[in-house]
């Protein structure tokens, strides 16, 4: 009996050995034929809500198609505070979601600071300043001291040669750090994506600054100019009353024209629009100069037309021939007063100069900085059939909106602001308009007295897309000590870097039909908060549920499986 009961548990032993062998054959069958699959078939899978690491389509596309390695050099390394941390690790998230998809993507992270080596730590601060990237000084406190730490948010991107810096840090002034943090962390796709396209595009578009009209000289616009041609063929040109003078251009700029327009030009603009074309319109309906007010008490801001204003009524638009003042405005170095023969100066808040911020959370103006304006004018919306129109920037609700003509004079600053004054509201200074327009020249006699044959007149046109901006001056660049040109939107006066060069790029590229950018640039990731109020109050709970509640689940389990094998064995000695 005893020989037949072991023969028995001989044979079931085997039978669970030839079980267990049979599935760990199985499993490693399935193992290795997921694996054969998954090096045929990539896919990923993103469980969080706003799907942060699922890259938009162009992005993938753009990554798929490299040909060679683009490598990130990371200078966010080191011993930083939270925030800073936190953004390290979602670039290097980023960055390998990148690679993913794409084998030629690699990177590192470098700590440009050296301990104990000063002079060493100061040629990297050198080399990467000399490169293009911005230093940015933290406060940082440990063990009740504080200290200044010096850290360079930003990469170099290299690819067959060239070398292009980048941001990592948005600089948006008068947002709290979390918040900037945040949407740094939100735009790292698109920089990151935008940064790889402007090392490898090759056929590019064809943007055109228009001349002819006393536009702005190609010295103001110089630095746009440059970061333009990152992603465009950039051109000035003339029209002329030449009817094939914008065929191959993409996208046309029109930037602060100071003489009249002729119907020919008018017409050729009109046809260029007609047939899909996209324009960037920055125009000063109202002339007034600085120049002037440093040579007089006072100077008039007088309408200034340049015979533009029935085409961008017909399109949708109207420019005001006012100017507005507001209280959240440039500050402008200003003498106050003598010290024995030398002038204090101080910089003083200009009201004409408004800081314009976005209107709405359109790709083009989400989380831009501050625009700086001179001398702008409000802009009226028109019903327009079949017109999409998306106000992008406004002045703040603290307005004055002053009829011209107006006299404009430093004596403002010294008088006691009578802030009541400045109830007007916001008032809109640059609108996107989409859509099939209509041509300004519908049942109107042809200006030109030639025309190629087989031209026909579009009155009705394809859909296309017009940016109209209030103000020339937003794509003006000021100059160095030497006369060099400096970044579009730094103010050499405040040390401070406004949202200009953003905005005029998010433009075009939106105008240029770039999906690919644009769509990067809409993403929204959230970053859920923490209330600091409530962790403040509720700490001493929450540390004692974190710390007691693991402590007081693992007793529990083991004296209920204590109590079970118990209840077992007692059962089988019953």
């Amino acid at each position: 009996m005893h020989n037949k009961v072991s023969s028995k548990e001989v044979v079931k032993k085997a039978n669970v050995r030839k079980q267990n062998l049979l599935s760990l054959g199985l499993s490693l069958l399935i193992i290795i034929a997921v694996n054969m699959i998954g090096s045929r078939y990539f896919t990923r899978v993103d469980l969080t809500s706003e799907k942060r690491f699922t890259l938009t389509d162009a992005t993938r596309d753009m990554l798929r198609n490299l040909d060679d390695f683009v490598y990130f050099r990371v200078y966010l390394e080191g011993d930083f505070p939270a925030g800073f941390r936190r953004l390290r690790n979602q670039t290097r998230e980023m960055l390998d979601e990148f690679r993913a998809y794409s084998d030629f993507i690699q990177y590192e992270f470098i700590n440009p600071t050296i301990k104990g080596d000063w002079d060493a730590t100061e040629e990297n601060y050198n080399m990467l300043a000399r490169k293009g990237l911005q230093p940015t000084q933290l406060q940082v406190t440990a063990e009740d001291a504080s200290s200044q730490q010096i850290i360079f948010p930003g990469a170099i991107a290299s690819y067959r040669g060239k070398e292009i810096p980048l941001a990592l840090l948005m600089d948006q002034m008068g947002m709290p750090s979390e918040d900037v943090l945040n949407n740094s962390g939100q735009a790292l796709e698109y920089n990151l994506a935008t940064t790889i396209h402007k090392l490898t595009v090759n056929d590019k578009p064809r943007v055109a600054f228009l001349e002819g009209n006393q536009e702005l000289e190609f010295r103001y616009v110089a630095d746009i100019t440059f970061e333009l041609e990152d992603f465009y063929e950039v051109d000035r040109l003339q029209i002329n009353g030449d009817i094939t003078a914008l065929q191959e251009v993409s996208t046309l700029i029109i930037a602060q024209p100071m003489t009249e327009f002729s119907e020919k030009d008018k017409f050729v603009i009109d046809q260029f629009i007609m047939n899909g074309g996209s324009t960037l319109w920055l125009i000063d309906p109202v002339y007034a100069s600085m120049d002037s007010l440093q040579v007089a008490p006072e100077t008039l801001g007088m309408p200034w037309s340049v015979n533009l204003d029935d085409m961008l009524f017909r399109y949708g638009v109207r420019l005001n021939t006012d100017l507005i003042m507001d209280l959240q405005s440039l500050p402008i170095p200003i003498t106050t007063g003598y010290i024995g023969d030398r002038p204090q100066i101080s910089m003083v808040p200009w009201f004409y100069f408004p800081l314009v911020r976005p209107a709405s959370n359109h790709p083009i103006v989400k989380n831009l900085n501050a625009v700086r304006t001179e001398f702008i004018s409000s802009i009226d919306t028109v019903e327009t059939e079949g017109i999409r129109k998306t106000i992008l920037l406004q002045s703040s609700p603290y307005t004055r909106v002053v009829q011209t003509p107006a006299q404009i004079s430093f004596n403002i600053m010294q008088q006691q602001v009578d802030e009541s004054r400045y109830r007007d509201g916001t008032r809109d200074v640059a609108v996107l308009l989409e859509g099939a327009f209509e041509s300004v020249f519908r049942n109107r006699r042809i200006p030109l007295e030639q025309i190629p044959q087989g031209f026909q007149t579009v009155e009705r046109g394809q859909p296309a897309r017009m940016i109209v901006v209030s103000d020339g001056d937003i794509i003006r660049n000021q100059f160095g000590n030497q006369g060099q040109p400096l970044p579009l939107g730094y103010d050499r006066f405040l040390n401070e870097t406004f949202g200009n060069r953003d905005f005029i790029l998010n433009a075009v590229n939106y105008l240029n039909d770039d999906r690919g950018i644009m769509e990067a640039r809409a993403r929204e990731i959230r970053l859920r908060m923490l209330d600091r109020s409530r962790v403040n109050a509720a700490r001493f709970p929450v540390q004692l549920l974190n710390v007691g509640l693991p402590v007081i689940l693992v007793l529990l389990f083991g004296a209920v499986r204590f109590f079970l094998r118990k209840r077992k064995f007692n059962k089988k000695i019953v």
